[in-house]
């Protein structure tokens, strides 16, 4: 990458920053500090930097975000195996957004998987209640943007079943995440490195803004919520 495109880069993530939660007390000197470093490529880091990330906070809330990132994505493919279920002759599964039964399940399956890590389960189904409302709403996003513009709309209906497998094996790695990061997330700085790594994924995964303000739903219960 040039040195102009990395600065382009930089002054996008800084942007990307201002999109999301207002940081806590404290948090912005944290934003600041990684407004350059999260726009640059990830080559351009020295190995033996790459190596100590993952044991700094930014290091460890990353993967969270990231992988909010990913289950939110299944969220379109969801919304299209269910997309038509007021409106039986466009097709859809017959299933509504709001699905009780299934939330159920994965906040137990979750909380026993913490467990098994040796993981906070009650701080584990917090995030994951955030994860389930911010998928709900990318869901309701594109039902109302497809109810606009019918153009739009899906023409294919996903498995919903081959769907989920996908996101039961995020669900997994999200879980593992969450344990890895107790630490990260206890801290006062949690909220700016987690908002910075946040601009860096929606960066990397290119979102769009639904997906975007769904991220910051999704991130809402990470930090806890007396760091010390």
């Amino acid at each position: 990458m040039t040195l102009k495109g990395a600065l382009c880069r930089a002054l996008t993530a800084a942007a990307a920053l201002g999109l999301m939660a207002a940081a806590a007390p404290g948090a912005a000197a944290a934003e600041a500090a990684l407004a350059v470093s999260v726009a640059a490529p990830a080559s351009a880091a020295p190995a033996s930097a790459s190596a100590g990330a993952a044991t700094r906070p930014y290091g460890r809330l990353l993967p969270i975000a990231d992988l909010s990132a990913q289950r939110l994505l299944t969220a379109d493919q969801v919304a299209a195996a269910k997309y038509g279920y007021a409106a039986p002759p466009r097709g859809g599964t017959g299933s509504p957004i709001d699905d009780p039964v299934r939330e159920r399940q994965v906040l137990e399956s979750v909380a026993e998987q913490a467990r098994a890590l040796g993981a906070d389960p009650e701080a584990t189904v917090r995030i994951f209640r955030d994860q389930i409302e911010a998928n709900k709403a990318v869901q309701r996003g594109l039902f109302r943007r497809w109810e606009a513009d019918p153009a739009q709309a899906p023409t294919e209906r996903p498995d919903l079943t081959k769907v989920r497998l996908e996101i039961n094996r995020i669900n997994g790695e999200l879980v593992r995440a969450i344990a890895d990061s107790a630490k990260a997330r206890a801290q006062r700085s949690c909220t700016g490195w987690l908002t910075a790594a946040a601009a860096r994924v929606r960066l990397d995964r290119r979102l769009d803004a639904l997906h975007t303000v769904a991220l910051k739903r999704a991130l809402r219960s990470v930090c806890a919520p007396n760091g010390t």
